[in-house]
């Protein structure tokens, strides 16, 4: 019976290190342009397609690209990570196939490179459903990570996002949650006894 304690441990052993390689694979880019062109691509160090974008067709992605590339200078002057999420989001929202999951892998990516980390806990399809599997609201676009489980505090705001959603089907009912407080008492579902190194690649 897995814990949310446990279940945060399995993410540090198992796939901690893996997502800070693909942040650091941005922020060696030689330059913005270069760093924002691969993340609009989803460009991985193999020179393949990142995990999340491999459904989304080239062509909507080389339009991404087409977009981001000269909205460089507002990019560049964000001062925080919500406001170039904001401007990310503004910029190639609007693209047809390009939904939440996108903007915010994109907008991360670029914020490795401008060394802009997440301070809450953005909200898509995937963290959306971990987080009401834990009890909170979800109609919002963002938590902050004070409501999280104490478990949860360890992490930084992108690997909570990591966690809610490799393990969403691993989290116990939210019909009874526990208090945040005592966030080791929640328990994962027994039945699927995922770990993260299985389970990452089908975020």
């Amino acid at each position: 019976m897995m814990t949310l304690c446990d279940i945060v441990a399995d993410y540090i052993r198992c796939c901690r290190g893996s997502a800070e390689q693909e942040q650091r694979w941005f922020v060696i880019q030689r330059t913005l342009e270069e760093a924002v062109s691969r993340a609009a691509l989803a460009v991985s160090p193999s020179g393949k397609r990142l995990s999340h974008q491999r459904r989304i067709p080239q062509a909507v992605l080389a339009e991404s690209r087409r977009r981001l590339v000269p909205s460089l200078p507002t990019l560049s002057n964000a001062q925080s990570f919500e406001a170039l999420h904001e401007t990310v989001a503004a910029v190639i929202g609007p693209i047809p196939g390009i939904g939440e999951l996108t903007i915010y892998d994109t907008a991360l990516r670029i914020g490795a490179k401008l060394q802009l980390e997440p301070t809450v806990v953005f909200l898509h399809a995937g963290t959306r459903a971990g987080a009401k599997r834990l009890g909170l609201s979800v109609s919002r676009k963002f938590i902050p990570v004070a409501e999280f489980p104490r478990a949860f505090q360890k992490l930084k705001p992108r690997e909570i996002e990591d966690v809610l959603c490799i393990y969403k089907g691993e989290f116990g009912s939210s019909a009874n949650p526990s208090p945040s407080g005592s966030s080791c008492y929640r328990t994962a579902n027994t039945a699927s006894n995922r770990t993260c190194a299985k389970s990452r690649a089908g975020r």
